[in-house]
Order: C-alpha cells, then structure tokens, then sequence
C-alpha cells in the first residue's frame, strides 16, 4: 500500500504545476519506513524514514525508498569518515603522490600529476574516490587543496631539469577562499617558478558562474602559471571551452584508452581531439595507457604530445619518484624504446 502511495504521489508532480499564470516544475522525493515492532519510538521511525529519504534523493530524486538496516550502518559509516577525516586533516595523514607524463618526442618525464592520498591510521590507504565527494560536501577541501598546492610546489622545486607539477582543483576551491593568493602563497614558500605549475581543471567547473571562473584563470595565466583541461571527453564537452579559456594543455580521459584496439571510434576520436587542440596550441596529453600494443597504436595514428599511465608508472611517493625523473635512469625500458623507435 505504502509503494502504490508513494508511485502516486511521485507521478502526480511529473506534470508542471501552474501558480499564477506560471509553469512551475517540482520533484518529490520520499522515504518510507515500516515497523510492527513495538520497541521502535516514533523518533527512531522519523530517523529512519529521513535515512529512507536521503537514500531517494541520493539515487536522482524523483523516487521513494523503503528503509532497509544497511541504510543505517551506511550513515554510521560515513558519520565515522567525516570524523576521520578532520582528524586526517589536523594529524597530516595526507600524503602527495606523483605519477609522471612523459613527453613523447623527448622520451623524458616533463610532468608528474600530484595526486591525494589518504593513509588512515588503521585503515591503510583509502581510495580518494571515497573520501574526495565527501571532502567537498564537507568544505574540507579548500583546506585539503591548499595543503596539495603547498606540497606539490615544495617537491617540484627541488626536482631536476626543469620537470613540472599539475594539481588538480576542485570547483568548490573557486568558490570558496582566495584561490588565487593561495597558488601566489604556494609558490613564494616553494620558490617555485610560475611556469612549472600547471593547474588541473575539469569541465564541470563551467557549469556555474563562467565569467568568475575564465577571470581566475586569466589570473593564473597572467602570473604564468599552465591551465590544462582534464578528462577532456566525460563530462560537458564543449568545444567553445578550448576557444574561451586560457588553456595550455588538454588531456584525452582514459575511457578512450580502454577499447582503443576494439573500436575504431575510440582512435578516431583521439586523433580528432588531438588534431584540433594541437592547431589551437595546445598540448595534447592521452591518459591510462596501460598496454605497449596502446602506445603503438597511438605512436602509429596520432601524434600525441605527452602520454600517461601505468605503462610507464603507477603514482608514486616524492621519494620514488625522483629516480624517474632522470633519463639515464627512467623506468620502463620496453616503453622507452617504443618511443625512440617511433621517432
């Protein structure tokens, strides 16, 4: 009775309401809990039925759920890592890995991607995947960002021959505190040279306030600071991105990468994006490449800039990473005559 109810309700706002003279377009979401036990107080049932809720709203809204028990050991758990993570925060649990891009025609490291580790005290590693959402909802992130920006430029500054540090930004560090200061802020401590930090941005970034954004990041391009556009081809692909932000650099998502010697689409697309940003100026860098016959399906179709993946390293700490950085001592042999013989 209790679904039927809910499907009813939920179906009655799928039409526009009309207030004076105006469409108006609503969602409904709804959680339902049931009990016949006696022990459950009215409270416990009105805190299952939120749970119930959220769990609706968390699954695209518009729809209703039934509290089940996992509901509410999901709650308790994620209550746990928001406490864990403010800990991790003030205890310096965080950690800043390295993975290297390696520059195509040089067959040299040119840039290591600064990536967010968390090791939790009895957890072990904890993929970002799982704490990152969480750090943005929590407004944890700004912090969280400075810290990386802080790291990141203090490791770059002492690595050789000129090798460069991207970090990724989150859209709520934009929103939130003085982005700009703190990436002026970082490379004073770090004396790091502005042209030697490139700051990862993704698409979404432009679904609000534009104007704001493209200001910022001229701001970064006027201190001379790189901006490259992450995971081109996920997200809200727009062409007039490459056109209207000061960018230096775009990155192909490694979804590409994955089927690239199943669908010839897959190569076509490479060579496509790879085509354009190459004729706008950019530098055209493929990720998650993985496997050698990859990279010389790649080497052989498209010319491509930089390239990277665990074909060459997985990310690494700023210890591990330094011996990478030196030609005469890089990693991946098999991978390193790929690209002389490409040459």
């Amino acid at each position: 009775v209790a679904a039927h109810l809910a499907d009813a309700i939920c179906d009655s706002f799928g039409n526009p309401f009309r207030v004076s003279g105006r469409k108006v377009s609503l969602e409904c979401s709804i959680g339902i809990v049931m009990s016949n036990e006696q022990s459950k107080t009215a409270e416990q049932m009105l805190k299952n039925a939120d749970l119930a809720l959220l769990s609706a709203k968390k699954n695209g809204r518009g729809d209703w759920r039934v509290f089940n028990a996992e509901m509410s050991r999901e709650m308790k758990r994620r209550h746990k890592l928001e406490n864990d993570l403010r800990v991790a925060l003030a205890g310096n649990q965080f950690e800043a890995h390295f993975q290297p891009i390696v520059n195509v025609k040089e067959g040299r490291v040119s840039v290591c991607e600064a990536l967010l580790r968390w090791k939790h005290p009895t957890n072990g590693y904890i993929s970002p995947a799982s704490f990152v959402p969480i750090a943005e909802e929590l407004g944890l992130i700004t912090d969280i960002g400075s810290w990386m920006l802080f790291e990141a430029c203090t490791a770059c500054a002492s690595w050789p021959g000129g090798t460069r540090v991207a970090v990724n930004l989150s859209p709520i560090q934009f929103k939130h505190g003085d982005l700009a200061q703190t990436v002026k802020d970082a490379l004073a401590h770090s004396g790091l040279e502005a042209d030697r930090l490139e700051l990862e941005i993704t698409e979404s970034l432009m679904l609000e306030n534009v104007g704001q954004t493209i200001e910022l990041l001229n701001q970064f391009n006027r201190m001379g600071v790189r901006i490259s556009l992450d995971d081109f081809g996920t997200g809200y692909s727009s062409l007039s991105y490459m056109n209207e932000l000061p960018l230096d650099k775009v990155k192909i998502d490694r979804s590409f990468i994955l089927d690239l010697q199943a669908n010839s689409n897959s190569l076509t697309l490479v060579q496509a994006v790879t085509a354009l940003g190459q004729k706008l100026g950019l530098t055209v860098v493929v990720e998650g490449i993985e496997t050698k016959e990859q990279l010389e399906l790649l080497l052989l179709n498209t010319p491509i800039d930089e390239i990277q993946g665990y074909l060459f390293s997985k990310p690494v700490n700023g210890e591990a990473v330094r011996p990478l950085l030196d030609k005469r001592q890089i990693g991946n042999k098999s991978m390193l005559a790929t690209l002389n013989s490409s040459r």
